[in-house]
């Protein structure tokens, strides 16, 4: 097995927690670095609130290759409703900021203190495992990110019933719905890696979900609508959309992943 076959469980234990302690420390050296930099962390936080943000350049820049009119994008306001709220933010933010730039540190720490306990094929399969995990989720959250919470939010955010009734986005429910929704489609998009391991465990087959596909577009939509923190339809078909999109990716992978064991 490995060299720490010979430890006793409070031995692991220990080790265990040395190397929480070692994540601990990284992940708030990272967030203080992250709380001193507080232009830079909100320049990022804030961009898909600016009207020159990358996403609705491109779309303008595609409207006009069409022979439309580029679309028009006010400066959306954000304003604060509590005392401490702002600080509170930050120090929320700059957490979240150390948690993500050290998550590749914590996963190598976790996967060297597991590892010793797999055997070599197991090792060979949980490596592509935790790596395309950790790809896919951050895919999601860049993708979040770029498309669907900036779209999301201009359309909420410039939504009037009425003249009379003006909209007044707090920070709290700018940065709440941001990070929902970031973390929900880093979730979503690890359907590929599960679909592929539960293929590999025999588990699921390309056929089963074909047959099941209406079915798992019911699921989709339900589940979107769990996670989207609007009511709205636009926020559901822009989740939903790329949910459905893994899924027939899942398809692709499962039907490979079966004639290559065979």
């Amino acid at each position: 097995m490995s060299k720490d076959e010979g430890l006793s469980f409070w031995d692991h234990l220990d080790v265990l927690r040395t190397i929480i302690i070692r994540i601990i420390v990284v992940t708030v050296v990272c967030g203080i670095v992250a709380f001193l930099f507080k232009d830079e962390l909100f320049a990022v936080v804030l961009a898909p609130r600016n009207p020159d943000f990358i996403t609705y350049r491109l779309l303008a820049r595609v409207s006009g290759l069409f022979g439309g009119d580029a679309p028009d994008n006010p400066v959306i306001q954000l304003i604060n409703t509590g005392l401490a709220e702002q600080f509170v933010i930050h120090m929320k933010t700059a957490l979240c900021a150390g948690v993500l730039c050290s998550s590749p540190y914590t996963l190598y720490q976790l996967f060297r203190f597991v590892s010793p306990a797999l055997y070599d094929n197991e090792r060979k399969f949980a490596v592509p495992i935790v790596l395309n995990g950790y790809v896919m989720f951050m895919l999601g959250v860049l993708l979040s990110y770029y498309l669907i919470f900036p779209l999301t939010f201009r359309f909420l955010g410039t939504y009037q019933v009425s003249e009379d009734v003006v909209n007044m986005i707090s920070l709290q429910s700018y940065m709440s719905t941001l990070t929902l929704m970031s973390i929900s489609m880093g979730i979503v998009f690890e359907m590929p890696v599960v679909a592929w391991l539960m293929a590999r465990m025999g588990l699921l087959t390309a056929s089963f979900m074909t047959r099941y596909r209406r079915h798992a577009i019911v699921v989709i939509l339900t589940v979107a609508a769990i996670i989207t923190p609007t009511s709205d339809i636009f926020t559901l078909l822009m989740v939903s959309l790329p949910m459905w999109l893994l899924y027939e990716l899942s398809v692709g992978i499962v039907r490979v992943s079966t004639r290559k064991s065979k």
